[in-house]
């Protein structure tokens, strides 16, 4: 039996997927990401956003590849889990201007964040990494690759009150950018260009192209 891990705790993530009818197993990583990203900082000269999204994704994705095939664990049922498994991690950044976002620490950073972007535009990456855990009997090839999306999104003109409104809700502080297109921020998006599914957090045109890089056709994933 085939199955989709996925390697984030994002329920827009998990919300995407269900909507094209896959349901995946839901295993989170423990993967440090300032660790992840001050390591690769010190190997290159130059880490830009889709880099580390690309990065950071494949960091989750193999750690909990790794846990699931790992037959040393307690109980067994990890490893047995493995078995059929296809692992799926992501990571996603704003960028505007050059400059990196991420989710604000506060109301009053959120608040300033919306200030700066609001009538303008910001590019969302969005990092996806697929692991292939199947045997060989099962037609498993041992892949281990990845790919970027990359989406500009054009912000409305929001008056003070809106951002207000907004930020009171609180869900600009849980989210990359300090905004979502799929919940109470898709009002105060004008547009995009690119995939929306990427600006969510998963593209699925992108994933389905990384599963047909493994000889796995999409609709084998949905549920039946």
């Amino acid at each position: 039996m085939l199955r989709l891990v996925l390697a984030s705790r994002s329920p827009a993530r998990l919300a995407t997927l269900r909507s094209a009818g896959v349901e995946p197993i839901v295993r989170v990583s423990g993967v440090d990401e300032d660790a992840v990203l001050a390591a690769a900082r010190s190997r290159t000269e130059r880490l830009g956003p889709d880099d580390a999204v690309l990065l950071l994704a494949q960091a989750k994705a193999e750690d909990v590849a790794r846990r699931l095939g790992d037959a040393g664990s307690d109980d067994g049922s990890d490893a047995a889990a493995a078995a059929g498994t296809l692992v799926v991690g992501c990571d996603s950044m704003l960028e505007i201007d050059g400059e990196v976002v991420g989710k604000p620490a506060s109301p009053d950073v959120a608040r300033e964040r919306w200030r700066a972007m609001r009538g303008g535009k910001g590019v969302l990456h969005s990092g996806h990494w697929l692991v292939d855990l199947r045997s060989e009997d099962e037609g498993g090839t041992g892949a281990t690759i990845g790919a970027a999306s990359s989406t500009t999104v054009w912000f409305g003109r929001l008056d003070d009150d809106e951002i207000d409104a907004y930020v009171a809700t609180g869900e600009p502080l849980e989210v990359a950018g300090a905004f979502t297109i799929d919940g109470l921020g898709g009002p105060y998006v004008d547009r995009v260009e690119g995939d929306h599914h990427g600006v969510v957090g998963i593209s699925l045109p992108l994933l389905r192209a990384l599963l047909r890089d493994i000889g796995v056709p999409w609709h084998t994933l949905r549920a039946a």
